[in-house]
Order: structure tokens, then C-alpha cells, then sequence
């Protein structure tokens, strides 16, 4: 079943995402830091187009041997204008690339198109927490619950989840325990490494806590 926003418009809560994070690159600016080490808007915006249309790119992603051919194709993209970017960010993947299948983008992207959104407001001084529907709190905390052991499968200490509604997911099973809780937007930011930029609460003993954020999360 497609995930869809709490006003029943049948828009997923990817696509809802997407237009937040085209939104806030237009009004950083090209230049504006994020939270991707050494990377500008412009250069997070061409990560995205070249993760969505140049497909052959997307191994390195992941896969260090290939990271290299990763880069270049994004080096690619940054000598196109700004703007450009930005509205092929917000228009998705190109036809017919595998992501622009029907239900793809809604099962896929939720987590690439929040985090990277905030990657941009929360690199800014000033910046606020959104205020985001209860329905999509709800996918995300779906989210970190089923990716929880993935999310922090490095870490050298237990892992508890937990949201403000007293739910909680065990990443891992083991002493000394921390419990990180926080709303399951930012448990999501957490688990991807924006652990100084996450709005959670770590409680275990404080030479754990140490060791948690010391490690390196995510996908």
C-alpha cells in the first residue's frame, strides 16, 4: 500500500519530500554549505540527478571500488546551472529509468529526499526543526524500525530507539546500553550520521554515549 500524506491528496510521502528538498536548494543558493562533507548545494544537487538518471553511477554509492566512476559522473553534472539542478531534482527520474516506476519513488526515497533536505536547512545558522505530519513521523518511524540492525551494525555499544509516544526498537542487543530518544524524524537523522544535527537525547553511561557518537552510521 502506498504510504500517502494525512490529507488524502494520494501524494506519497517521498513526493511530499522531494519538494521540500528542491525547495530548500533553491533558497540556499548554489554555494550554500550542507551537511555532506565538502559538498555545496550545487554539489548535492548533482548527486541527486546523477543518482536518479545516470543509473550506471549508483554502484559506487556503495560499493568503494566503484566509487570512483560515482564521482566523475557527479562532476559531470555540477558544470550544468544551478537552477537546472534544482527542477530536475524536483521533476524526479527521467522516463524510463527503473525509479520512475510506478510506486519506486514512494517505496525508495523517502529517507534519501528527507535526510538530503535537511543536509541543507540544518547546515544554515538559525534553523528550526519542520513541523512534519503525523502520518509521515509514522512511515519514518516504520523506517527505523525495520532498518534499525542495518542503520547501526558498527556500533560497539547497545542501541535502543526510542520515540516520544514510548515506542522503542533494540539495534543492538548488547552492554552498555543507550537509549536514543527523539521523535523518529530525527531518530532517522540520527541513525544517517547527523549526529550533532539530530534533536535526540542519549542516556547510557557517558563512556558509551562517547563511543556512539564516535561511530560512523548508516546505510
Amino acid at each position: 500500500m502506498c504510504d500517502v500524506t494525512s490529507d488524502s491528496r494520494h501524494v506519497s510521502h517521498s513526493a511530499e519530500e522531494r519538494a521540500a528538498l528542491a525547495d530548500a536548494l533553491a533558497a540556499a543558493g548554489p554555494d550554500a554549505p550542507t551537511l555532506c562533507a565538502g559538498w555545496t548545494a550545487h554539489d548535492l544537487a548533482a548527486h541527486l540527478v546523477a543518482r536518479e538518471r545516470r543509473l550506471d553511477s549508483t554502484p559506487g554509492i556503495l560499493v568503494p571500488a566503484f566509487a570512483g566512476w560515482t564521482e566523475r559522473v557527479r562532476r559531470g553534472y555540477t558544470r550544468r546551472p544551478f537552477d537546472e539542478l534544482v527542477e530536475l531534482v524536483r521533476s524526479g527520474p527521467g522516463f524510463g529509468t527503473w525509479p520512475a516506476l510506478p510506486g519506486i519513488d514512494a517505496a525508495t526515497n523517502l529517507t534519501e529526499h528527507f535526510v538530503h533536505c535537511e543536509d541543507v536547512r540544518r547546515a544554515a545558522p538559525g534553523w528550526t526543526p519542520r513541523e512534519l505530519p503525523a502520518a509521515r513521523q509514522e512511515a519514518m518511524w516504520r523506517l527505523v524500525r525495520s532498518r534499525a540492525r542495518l542503520f547501526f551494525r558498527k556500533a560497539k555499544v547497545g542501541v535502543r530507539l526510542a520515540d516520544l509516544t514510548g515506542r522503542e526498537v533494540t539495534a543492538v542487543d548488547r552492554e552498555p546500553m543507550v537509549v536514543v530518544r527523539g521523535a523518529p524524524a530525527e531518530l532517522l537523522l540520527f541513525a544517517f550520521g547527523r549526529k550533532d544535527q539530530a534533536e535526540v537525547t542519549l542516556e547510557g553511561p557517558d563512556d558509551a554515549v562517547a563511543r556512539l557518537r564516535a561511530t560512523q552510521l548508516g546505510v
